[in-house]
C-alpha cells in the first residue's frame, strides 16, 4: 500500500470548504473528476453508501466510513473492483486567512499516482472561489 498526502490552500472560508465537502451534490462543482454522485443522503454521515459518476459514464461505489463536523474532517473508501482507495479529507484555517484542505489517499501504489494530478486539481479548486 502507497500513502500519499497532499494539500492545498486558497481563499475561500474554512466553512465554505467545509461545505463543499459534507453535500455531495457539490462535489461536482469543484472536482472535475465527479460528474454526479448518487446518494440517499443530502450532508454526509458515516456509513452512508453511494456511488461517485466519473466521465466516460465510470460509476464507482463508495461508503463514508467517519465524518466529524466539527473537527471538519471526514474519509471515505472508493471501490472499483477488487482495488480499494481510502480517502481522508480534513479543512483548517490557514495561516493568512482562508482555508487549507488536506487529502490523505491511501492504496496501491499505481492508482495512488495516477489521481494524484486530478486529486491536485480537484483540492485547488475546492479552496478557491467557484467561477
Amino acid at each position: 500500500m502507497t500513502v500519499l498526502t497532499l494539500h492545498a490552500t486558497g481563499p475561500e472560508a474554512p466553512g465554505e470548504v467545509w461545505e463543499r465537502y459534507a453535500v455531495p451534490a457539490r462535489w461536482p462543482q469543484w472536482a472535475p473528476q465527479i460528474t454526479g454522485v448518487s446518494v440517499p443522503v443530502a450532508r454526509l454521515a458515516a456509513g452512508v453508501r453511494g456511488r461517485v459518476h466519473g466521465p466516460l459514464g465510470v460509476t464507482l461505489p463508495f461508503v463514508v466510513e467517519a465524518v466529524d463536523e466539527a473537527a471538519r474532517e471526514w474519509s471515505w473508501t472508493v471501490s472499483a473492483g477488487p482495488v480499494r482507495l481510502h480517502l481522508l479529507h480534513w479543512v483548517t484555517g490557514a495561516p493568512d486567512g482562508g482555508s487549507t484542505t488536506g487529502l490523505r489517499v491511501t492504496g496501491p501504489a499505481p492508482v495512488v499516482l495516477g489521481y494524484a494530478p486530478l486529486a491536485r486539481l480537484a483540492i485547488g479548486r475546492l479552496v478557491h472561489p467557484l467561477r
